[in-house]
């Protein structure tokens, strides 16, 4: 056992472990360590500086899911985004589940939001599952703001996948849209240009969403397919 592991193993709760390997059935529950979301971003930031952990990050493919949700936290941490997007596309083939997809949050993007969009694009038309997801929830987290351009919407929707993954977050990003950009996203439900299933899903969870108002959620209804 490495190092990294063994601390990873000293943090673990058996109870976790049980739960959350229900949440994540594409995860093989013998490769789950146990580790609560908080202790791995909390041993991330003890151990970034640390000789071993360039190792760490540079050896792959990970044992354990929490190795690879460590790995992300750590890539988060980079503050030089030049060697942020070099490490992150040496890892992101490795990803085999939405919570670690969703779990990573850059921060040092905020300041390359332009150069980042090359980033996205590219990774939304690499067909790789995890990979397409994780670039349409860097659109959903960065660019439905002051950021926004309608044709990013399009992006989204020509996205052609039968994955569930895929298909799970392009309604969550259109729904997200939806509470942000309500009359550019709408024009995507009314001419009907998702598929059937995202298109419905998006209005569920538009409708379970606190940001969008009543009179809103009553037009979604009637849009359903």
């Amino acid at each position: 056992m490495t190092k990294m592991q063994q601390k990873l193993f000293a943090l673990r709760d058996e109870g976790y472990r049980t739960f959350q390997s229900k949440l994540i059935p594409t995860v093989n529950p013998q490769t789950m360590i146990g580790v609560r979301t908080p202790e791995l971003r909390k041993l991330a930031k003890q151990i970034e500086q640390k000789p071993e952990t360039q190792e760490f990050l540079h050896t792959l493919p990970h044992m354990y899911y929490e190795e690879n949700n460590l790995h992300g936290f750590l890539l988060e941490r980079i503050k030089d985004y030049t060697v942020f997007v070099t490490e992150l596309n040496a890892f992101l083939p490795y990803i085999d589940n939405w919570a670690t997809c969703d779990g990573l949050r850059p921060k040092c993007v905020k300041t390359h939001l332009p150069e980042f969009l090359q980033e996205i694009r590219r990774w939304m038309q690499s067909g790789q599952t995890y990979t397409v997801r994780f670039g349409i929830n860097m659109l959903m987290s960065f660019y439905l703001d002051d950021a926004f351009r309608g044709e990013y919407l399009s992006w989204v929707a020509d996205v052609q996948s039968d994955e569930y993954y895929v298909q799970m977050m392009q309604a969550w990003y259109f729904a997200t849209a939806l509470a942000k950009q309500w009359d550019s996203t709408m024009v995507y439900l009314q001419q009907e240009k998702l598929n059937a299933w995202v298109h419905n899903k998006t209005i569920q969870k538009a409708i379970e969403s606190r940001r969008i108002s009543a009179q809103q959620k009553q037009m979604l209804r009637t849009l359903k397919r």
